[in-house]
């Protein structure tokens, strides 16, 4: 069953569980608090959030929030992420689990880094 694409975040988060949706406004909260620039949108169904282009993605899943993108090849964050499953780009943190705010911050942290300097060599193209 295909549901239609949802309008914003708010919507995304309101089509789950109660307890899954304090979950993702939390993953929410820390994102904004880490990137208060950052604009609010949905893109591949997922609540995203933009600056200097696509900064982070999240997902509910049955059992775990998917962020994306993620470290996970970044030699800094190896230790970080090895609590959890990874895949290329992507980390997921267990439902029944505290979500990890230090990592999340960290996480928003570098790929601002990353963005920022991306927009500044595409500037410098120009």
């Amino acid at each position: 069953m295909k549901t239609s694409k949802p309008a914003g975040i708010d919507e995304y988060i309101s089509r789950f569980p109660k307890h899954v949706q304090t979950i993702l406004e939390e993953v929410r909260s820390i994102i904004k608090k880490s990137a208060p620039e950052a604009e609010e949108t949905i893109k591949y169904d997922m609540p995203t959030f933009t600056l200097n282009g696509n900064l982070v993605y999240f997902a509910a899943f049955k059992n775990h929030i998917g962020f994306y993108p993620a470290p996970t090849n970044d030699e800094a964050f190896s230790k970080d992420l090895s609590p959890y499953k990874t895949g290329k780009g992507s980390v997921q943190f267990p439902l029944d689990q505290p979500m990890p705010e230090q990592l999340i911050r960290k996480i928003v942290k570098w790929q601002i880094e990353r963005n920022a300097l991306k927009a500044a060599k595409k500037k410098g193209r120009k």
